[in-house]
């Protein structure tokens, strides 16, 4: 299986299968060949594929009307989920704009914390910090906020001025720090930060809280984001988590940060919000800060053609229901641990693999040439993508990544099933995976 050099997980593949159908976690080409979606696509397959009850809720809005224009409607399926959300969100978690993918929910974010600064009449506060290994979308402000340098290069000069912090990684502290001091370490930076912009400076801290494509799933460490919050109130500073990955239930409960403790003021939320059924996010802001807004302005000025579009929302509204009835997230949250022990027993023995870590079915694997040293492969071996293509020509998709470490050597791979696998599939799909590393080892002489 040959690599090119510019073999990328940011780019499609020059040669691909053509899809034919799914059914629950599988997903079968054109040749009949069967595949476990092993990462439930780019994590967003909650529900996995071809769910009758979901298809028949959109077809039958479709039947209705497909979009009722937000700006001159409103409608059944909006009002219900606006509903849901913020009653899985709770803490006046209770506004929000529906937006139709991941990074628009980002940018609404930066422009909702601008927006309340200036409703409040601090103009100056513009900046934002985020960190370094991490990811927030494809638009420009959102690419400006993101530490993946694969993903920023061909834009760097036009992107907006972000302050950057470390990447917080128990498992790759900062130099010179422990693993125990991590959180400690990196939330005195954030402060640092803020103070050397200046705190009227400063419109918002944004993070995710469990790293996903950039980092290779990296949960944050202890009391991280309890001394992030106790930093961002004491400036006025807004705390945007990004939880377009790992939200809507993938890490065991809604919120990703409720394992924290900590409640954000501003949070992105969208893959399994619908399942991959219909494009759809959110961007969902406390209850004070959208009366904010009503009074500035009138409303949220972030806004498109296809804001809170009906049938969308009503994608979103049957996944979710589901997920509550069936108690899908209580499953994910039950089963993330043993998958995690699934993979530890398959890859037993497996030298190369440094880390195995994450929440619920968002389970990140790193890979090192050097155990002890945490020393990575070199970045031509292409590791990463060499277990792609081992691992799909045995059945099974996952979501590798590389360049986690220093932006271009680092190999991850990121295993988030559908929320309804059993344990017989999650061990098949850790049974492959190990298969699939075996032989993408065996490639680079390991």
């Amino acid at each position: 299986m040959a690599l090119t050099p510019t073999s990328s997980t940011s780019i499609a593949a020059g040669a691909m299968p053509k899809v034919a159908h799914g059914d629950g976690i599988h997903v079968t080409d054109v040749s009949g060949k069967r595949y476990i979606d092993g990462s439930g696509g780019p994590a967003v397959f909650c529900l996995g594929h071809a769910n009758a009850e979901v298809n028949e809720a959109v077809a039958r809005q479709m039947d209705r009307i497909a979009h009722g224009y937000r700006y001159t409607f409103t409608s059944d399926p909006l009002e219900e989920l606006t509903a849901i959300v913020a009653e899985e969100c709770g803490h006046g978690l209770s506004r929000m704009v529906f937006v139709t993918g991941g990074s628009e929910a980002v940018e609404s974010a930066m422009k909702i914390a601008l927006q309340y600064h200036a409703a409040r009449g601090e103009m100056s506060r513009r900046r934002f910090i985020a960190r370094e290994r991490s990811w927030h979308g494809n638009t420009l402000g959102a690419l400006s906020l993101s530490g993946f340098r694969e993903r920023r290069a061909p834009y760097e000069g036009a992107l907006l001025d972000v302050s950057r912090l470390s990447a917080v990684n128990a498992y790759r502290p900062p130099d010179g720090v422990s693993a125990a001091d991590v959180a400690a370490h990196c939330a005195a930076e954030l402060e640092a930060e803020i103070l050397a912009v200046g705190p009227d400076k400063v419109a918002a801290f944004v993070f995710e809280p469990v790293v996903g494509a950039a980092g290779g799933v990296v949960p944050a460490p202890g009391d991280y984001a309890a001394r992030v919050r106790a930093i961002c109130d004491r400036y006025g500073v807004l705390l945007i988590a990004d939880e377009v990955m790992c939200g809507a239930g993938r890490c065991g409960t809604w919120r990703a940060l409720a394992h924290d403790g900590v409640v954000p003021d501003i949070m992105t939320v969208a893959k399994g919000l619908a399942g991959g059924y219909l494009p759809l996010g959110a961007t969902v802001f406390r209850g004070d800060i959208g009366d904010a807004l009503d009074r500035a302005h009138g409303g949220p000025l972030t806004g498109h053609t296809f804001t809170g579009h009906t049938a969308c929302c009503a994608a979103g509204v049957a996944v979710q229901k589901i997920v509550r009835r069936e108690r899908l997230i209580e499953h994910v949250h039950l089963m993330g641990p043993k998958l995690q022990a699934m993979l530890a027993r398959a890859t037993e023995g497996i030298e190369a693999v440094g880390d195995i870590r994450g929440r619920g079915f968002f389970v990140g694997v790193e890979l090192v040439a050097n155990r002890a040293t945490k020393a990575p492969f070199p970045a031509s071996d292409q590791l990463y993508l060499r277990i792609r293509q081992e691992t799909f020509a045995r059945g099974l998709i996952c979501y590798p990544s590389g360049g986690n470490v220093d932006g271009v050597n680092g190999d991850t791979v990121i295993l988030s099933p559908p929320y309804i696998a059993t344990e017989s599939q999650l061990q098949e799909t850790a049974d492959i995976f190990a298969a699939g590393l075996k032989a993408a080892l065996a490639q680079i002489g390991r």
